[in-house]
C-alpha cells in the first residue's frame, strides 16, 4: 500500500452550512403573509441560559409595583451599526392602551444593560428581526425586557386587556418561565375578543411574531404552580414602525433624523 503523508493532502473546502442558514425558518414569513402572525423557536440561535442571567439585575418598573422592566430605543445606521437612542420615553396614546395609569402619559424606564446589547447573539437577534420586517436605517426599534414575579395571581398587562401596541411589527420572546401556570397568549381579529385566531403558551426560547396593526393580542393572568413557592415569567418585546401619533411625536423630538411612519 502506498504511503500517504496527510500533511500534504489537501481536504476540499466544505462551506459552513450553519453560517448560511437563515435565522428564521421559512414558515415564518409565509405564516405572517398568510395570517398576520407566526410562532417559532430560537433556542438554537441564542444562549438562553446566559440571557437569563441578566434578569437578576433587572430594575423594578417605576409605574407598576409587581413588574420589572428595562427598555431601550435602538436603530441601525446606514452602515449597519446598531446604536441606542438615550432618554427617549415610551408614549402610548389612549387608542392603544386602556390602562388609566399608562395611557397618554410619558413613561421613562431604565435602559437595557449595555453589556447585554453588545452580546454577539443579541446583536444578531436584533439584526435578524429588523431584516424580517424590512426595518430601514434610522428607523426606531423599541426593545424591552419585562416580566412579573411573586406568589399570587398577576395580570402581566395590568388591565390593558385585548389590544394593539400602536406599531406595525411586534414580537414577543419568552426568556424565563419558572413555577408558572397561565400566561396564555391569544390573538384575535377584533378588540372585543369575539374572533379568536390562535392561542399559545410560549415556552422559554419560543417567539411569536405579530402584525400589530392587523390583529389584536392578549395574555391571561399567571399564577404559581406551587403555591408555596414564588414564580416568575420574563419576556422580550421588540416592535417598530409606530402608528401611534403620540409616540411618533415624542420620537421626533428626541431623534430628529428618525425614519417614522406617517410623519
Amino acid at each position: 500500500m502506498k504511503n500517504v503523508y496527510f500533511d500534504h493532502v489537501q481536504t476540499p473546502a466544505i462551506p459552513s452550512l450553519l453560517a448560511k442558514l437563515p435565522y428564521w425558518p421559512t414558515h415564518v414569513k409565509r405564516d405572517i403573509a398568510a395570517r398576520s402572525w407566526s410562532q417559532t423557536d430560537i433556542n438554537e440561535q441564542i444562549n438562553l441560559a446566559e440571557w437569563q442571567q441578566y434578569l437578576h439585575d433587572l430594575p423594578k418598573d417605576p409605574y407598576v409595583e409587581t413588574r420589572w422592566k428595562s427598555m431601550s430605543w435602538l436603530y441601525f445606521t446606514e452602515g449597519g451599526d446598531l446604536k441606542t437612542l438615550d432618554n427617549c420615553p415610551m408614549a402610548q396614546g389612549g387608542a392603544y392602551n386602556d390602562a388609566d395609569t399608562m395611557a397618554d402619559k410619558l413613561r421613562h424606564y431604565p435602559a437595557m444593560d449595555k453589556t447585554f446589547l453588545q452580546r454577539e447573539d443579541v446583536q444578531e437577534f436584533i439584526k435578524a428581526w429588523a431584516e424580517l420586517w424590512n426595518i430601514n436605517p434610522q428607523e426606531p426599534i423599541l426593545m424591552q425586557i419585562t416580566g412579573v414575579k411573586g406568589k399570587q395571581s398577576l395580570d402581566p398587562l395590568q388591565g390593558q386587556g385585548i389590544h394593539q401596541d400602536g406599531s406595525q411589527f411586534l414580537s414577543i420572546l419568552v426568556i424565563n418561565r419558572e413555577n408558572v401556570t397561565g400566561g396564555l397568549n391569544t390573538i384575535y381579529k377584533d378588540k372585543a375578543g369575539k374572533q379568536l385566531i390562535a392561542d399559545s403558551t410560549l415556552a422559554p426560547g419560543e417567539m411569536m411574531h405579530i402584525r400589530d396593526n392587523e390583529v389584536f393580542h392578549n395574555i391571561s393572568s399567571v399564577q404559581p404552580l406551587d403555591q408555596q413557592q414564588p414564580f416568575e415569567r420574563f419576556i422580550i418585546i421588540i416592535n417598530a414602525r409606530f402608528n401611534d401619533t403620540f409616540q411618533n411625536r415624542i420620537l421626533r423630538q428626541h431623534f430628529p433624523d428618525a425614519v417614522l411612519h406617517n410623519s
